[in-house]
């Protein structure tokens, strides 16, 4: 697993993953990775995932993206084999209760936030190959004081 620093990632995020399939099955089923943490009064403004290599040796993975309590707050659960474009922002906490409305942000309140990629499949030691790509846009007004 990589994580993109410096003149590596786009001005788009502030923590940027790739996931390979090694450590998909280092993870195993029911796995999390922690991609980001939102500091304390700090927020989550942007999550997107992207498979970036074609999955091989499985066709039931399945991933989300949230924080503590809420495993799909921040991308909601998808079919990773059959992911066919970047998915942002399609949790429930991204969304106003009770509505669709989108909200901008998702803060952390006084203590920090892991943003965790959670993994589900049974088969998921049979992999061979792919890679999946998680990045998230984490403010941090703190660094500021």
């Amino acid at each position: 697993m990589s994580k993109l620093t410096g003149i590596e990632k786009d001005a788009s995020f502030t923590n940027l993953v790739k996931i390979g399939y090694q450590d998909l099955i280092n993870a195993g089923d029911g796995g999390e990775i922690v991609i980001a943490t939102i500091p304390a009064n700090g927020a989550v403004e942007l999550v997107g995932v992207a498979k970036t290599e074609e999955i091989v040796g499985s066709s039931t993975l399945f991933a989300e993206v949230g924080v503590d309590g809420t495993a799909d707050g921040l991308i909601a659960a998808f079919d990773v084999g059959a992911q066919t474009a970047p998915l942002f922002n399609t949790g429930g906490l991204f969304t106003t209760a009770g509505t669709s409305e989108a909200v901008s942000i998702v803060a952390a309140g006084a203590d920090p936030v892991d943003v965790i990629l959670t993994i589900t499949d049974a088969n998921i030691a049979n992999l061979t190959a792919g890679e999946v790509t998680v990045g998230a846009r984490v403010l941090d007004l703190g660094r500021f004081g």
